[in-house]
């Protein structure tokens, strides 16, 4: 189609500016926060920077939901959400969402009608069912995982935490700026190899071992072993995804299940 991508770090803002100088850019993506490790984006001033370049803005706002952070109206020109995760919630529907202008969405709109890929009726449904209870899931998400990661933070099993509401974390000052919570999901990586940050997520009783994120119930995943195992040791360890890293999806449960679940699953490695 005869499109061409350059590959940046998303929190690099000179690499960006070279892009933009070097290439005829038309189009910014990223997540914000990113998976896995919640980096974040400054939206107002990637968004400034690119529009003086002619380019748009889209942002992945997923991990933090229209809840915790709005990229439109912090710049951005579009803004997509999983549906299947925080949005509809109950880990029980695939669906996505796009927002933004109506001049860029209903050209999105036209190749959409092309390529396919439309939410059948009951998949509608279960995403609007689930964002009648959004913002009280999203609340309890927000309370959970920020409680879970000081712990963590603490705790002499555990080498790093990666979660935008510590102040450890490298964009702890932007995402105080433009999130009003920090989401339900923590990285964080286990002092050990992989055989021992796999046999801490075997101890644990509690969430499900699954590659999903947002729902109602805790989900645990060891990236190198579900999302990333194809890629090898070599492409992993230059992507950064490394053999101890976990990623916990709090749920709504109460926080003193996760929290002993996690503690007595620590306790075993």
């Amino acid at each position: 189609m005869g499109i061409s991508a350059t590959v940046i770090d998303p929190a690099d803002t000179q690499a960006l500016q070279e892009a933009l100088d070097k290439y005829d850019v038309s189009l910014y993506f990223s997540e914000s926060p990113t998976n896995p490790y919640l980096r974040c984006i400054d939206i107002p001033l990637v968004s400034r920077m690119c529009h003086e370049k002619g380019a748009l803005v889209c942002i992945d706002g997923t991990f933090c939901t229209p809840i915790n952070q709005r990229p439109i109206e912090l710049g951005a020109d579009i803004v997509i959400h999983s549906a299947t995760k925080y949005l509809a919630g109950h880990n029980d529907v695939l669906a996505g969402a796009i927002c933004g202008k109506e001049d860029v969405v209903s050209k999105v709109r036209q190749v959409h009608n092309v390529l396919g890929g439309v939410v059948d009726p009951h998949a509608a449904y279960l995403v609007l069912r689930g964002m009648k209870t959004l913002e009280l899931r999203v609340e309890r998400h927000n309370k959970n995982a920020m409680a879970l990661a000081e712990v963590l933070e603490k705790h002499p099993r555990i080498s790093k935490v990666h979660y935008p509401g510590l102040k450890s974390h490298p964009e702890h000052h932007i995402a105080t700026k433009q999130m009003s919570g920090y989401g339900g999901v923590v990285s964080f990586e286990v002092d050990g190899d992989l055989e021992t940050t796999s046999k801490f997520i075997d101890s644990c009783r509690l969430p499900y071992i699954a590659p999903s994120l947002g729902g109602v119930e805790t989900l645990i995943e060891q990236p190198t072993v579900i999302s990333y195992w194809d890629q090898g040791p070599a492409m992993r360890a230059e992507l950064g995804i490394k053999d101890n890293l976990v990623r916990f999806s709090c749920g709504i449960e109460n926080f003193d299940d996760i929290c002993a679940d996690v503690l007595q699953a620590l306790d075993k490695i």
